[in-house]
C-alpha cells in the first residue's frame, strides 16, 4: 500500500533559520530519504517551496478564480512529502516517526486511494 508522509510545517518558521541550520535541516531530510530508498520503501519524495509562490484554483459555474498566496487563514503549509510503500498503516507510522520534520513540523500520514472510499 502507498502512503503520503505530508510535511505540514509552520508558515514562516524558514525564514526563522540562518542557512546554515536550513542546509542541515535539509540535509538530515536528504539522509532519511537515501534511507528509506536503501530500505526499498520510497517512491517518490519532493520538498516544496514556500506558500508564497502557491496559487489556489476554484472553478465554480464554469468561472475559474485563481488565489496567489500566501494565503493569510493558513497556520501551517505543505512542505514537501514522502510517498511510501508499506504494508500495514503501523509500519508508515512508523516510519513518520523516524521523520527528521517530525520534531518541528507535523507529519500527516495518509493512504492513498481512490476518491470513492
Amino acid at each position: 500500500m502507498a502512503y503520503m508522509l505530508l510535511i505540514a510545517e509552520p508558515r514562516g518558521q524558514r525564514e526563522t533559520r540562518s542557512q546554515a541550520e536550513g542546509e542541515a535541516l535539509y540535509a538530515r531530510m536528504l539522509r532519511f530519504a537515501d534511507d528509506l530508498a536503501a530500505r526499498g520503501v520510497l517512491l517518490d519524495a519532493q520538498s516544496l517551496v514556500s506558500d508564497k509562490e502557491a496559487a489556489r484554483v476554484q472553478v465554480r459555474d464554469g468561472r475559474a478564480n485563481v488565489l496567489d498566496g500566501p494565503f493569510a487563514e493558513a497556520k501551517e503549509m505543505i512542505g514537501g512529502f514522502f510517498l511510501i510503500d508499506c504494508a500495514t498503516r503501523e509500519e508508515a507510522l512508523a516510519i513518520a516517526q523516524e521523520c527528521p520534520a517530525a520534531e518541528w513540523a507535523n507529519v500527516e500520514v495518509r493512504e492513498t486511494g481512490p476518491c470513492f472510499r
